[in-house]
């Protein structure tokens, strides 16, 4: 498969994530030295999310910001979505062992086509998933669909460094490195170089923030985090609906 067609290829990106859902969290750890847990305690502060202010997590994975987002809101509507099932039966274990299964609902479904209605909630975020998605532009523009008139829109995901030597040095072990130790930790070589690929066509800092305002997102803040090895992006959806 080239890595031109490996984007678009929906079957392909969900076997993958069927496959090293058992591990996932683990590798998560060792894959981002456990910076991946720092950056999203940044991302909460910047969201300040407050009691009574509903969520929807659109590619939740395992589901840990989707329970931070719970703890966060109180008792508001929390919702988890991704389309790997295996994904979310892990997740749903989390949930039911942290007794929130009462204040998280849990969705297999699709980030291009939210089975949500519009307004339907005060945030809508994305962590580590729109690079994988077949069409960015159209993820962003359903997660502003459905966030209420004055919500968030908000990103995290894994970015490209600008500067040298740091940026060599990423892309040697985001690229070489990492597909290696997917081989030798957990048996998963092809599923694991999968990743980077993912990264190569996906936009920087800047282009992804266009991205954004594109999608009719306000007041677009992009933040780069550890060197630009990972972003931040947050927009506002206008107070007019627009």
């Amino acid at each position: 498969m080239s890595r031109v067609n490996a984007r678009s290829d929906k079957s392909h990106v969900h076997a993958v994530f069927e496959s090293i859902a058992p591990k996932y969290d683990m590798m998560n750890d060792i894959i981002s030295f456990r910076r991946h847990k720092a950056w999203r305690r940044f991302t909460m502060r910047k969201m300040n999310v407050q009691a009574g202010q509903s969520a929807l997590d659109i590619c939740c994975g395992t589901c840990d910001w989707t329970i931070d987002l719970a703890k966060a809101n109180g008792s508001a509507r929390t919702v988890g979505l991704d389309f790997s099932r295996n994904m979310l039966d892990i997740g749903q274990a989390k949930v039911d062992k942290l007794g929130l299964s009462d204040r998280i609902e849990l969705v297999q479904g699709n980030a291009m086509e939210l089975p949500f209605p519009d307004n339907s909630f005060d945030f809508v975020t994305i962590g580590f998933g729109l690079r994988n998605v077949p069409d960015i532009n159209q993820v962003l523009r359903e997660m502003k669909r459905v966030v209420k008139p004055g919500g968030k829109v908000v990103c995290l995901e894994v970015s490209k460094p600008s500067w040298q030597p740091f940026k060599w040095l990423f892309h040697f072990y985001f690229e070489k490195l990492m597909p290696l130790m997917g081989k030798w930790l957990v048996k998963r070589y092809e599923q694991y170089r999968w990743l980077p690929e993912s990264l190569v066509n996906f936009p920087d800092l800047q282009t992804l923030a266009e991205m954004f305002r594109s999608a009719g997102l306000r007041n677009v803040r992009a933040y780069p985090l550890t060197g630009g090895v990972a972003a931040l992006h947050i927009g506002t959806k206008g107070n007019d609906g627009i």
